[in-house]
């Protein structure tokens, strides 16, 4: 009986110990697994929301950098297409001003022209002057015959 006694006072306290981790030990370890378990998945679940905002951040960063690049490319053709105006109104404004230039120094050769063209007819005066003055062989008076020189000169 001692076998059986101890037996029965070993099942008894492994009762014992048994009813009192199941009433004192095991709630406190399930109610920290469980918890453990819920911060797991609140952190997958954070963890998938980040991947998920993640993913919809790069969509959007993607949708502005093709926004940007086209207003860029914009910009830029706006920019060519000016420094093109400007180009074409240098280029006309530099054939008003080349035309104008040449104008002027047309009219001042043709002022040139004409004033070399009265010395000229001066000179011969003065030389059909002193020819016929030689021809005559006596001095011809200029202030006495100016009409006759006039004429002369509007004749060369």
């Amino acid at each position: 009986m001692n076998l059986n006694a101890t037996l029965i006072a070993q099942f008894v306290v492994f009762f014992i110990l048994a009813g009192f981790t199941m009433k004192f030990v095991w709630p406190p370890l399930t109610k920290a697994l469980d918890e453990r378990s819920k911060k797991i998945s609140d952190g997958l679940a954070a963890a998938e929301r980040g991947k998920a905002e993640m993913a919809a951040a790069e969509k959007r960063v993607q949708a502005q950098l093709a926004s940007a690049n086209d207003a860029g490319q914009k910009r830029i053709s706006d920019a060519e297409k000016r420094a093109q105006g400007i180009i074409d109104e240098a280029k006309h404004t530099a054939s008003a001003e080349a035309a104008r230039i040449l104008a002027a120094a047309k009219a001042d050769a043709d002022q040139q022209v004409t004033q070399a063209r009265e010395a000229l007819r001066d000179q011969v005066a003065t030389l059909a002057v002193k020819g016929a003055e030689q021809i005559l062989k006596r001095e011809v008076n200029a202030a006495v015959h100016a009409d006759l020189l006039n004429q002369l000169k509007t004749e060369l």
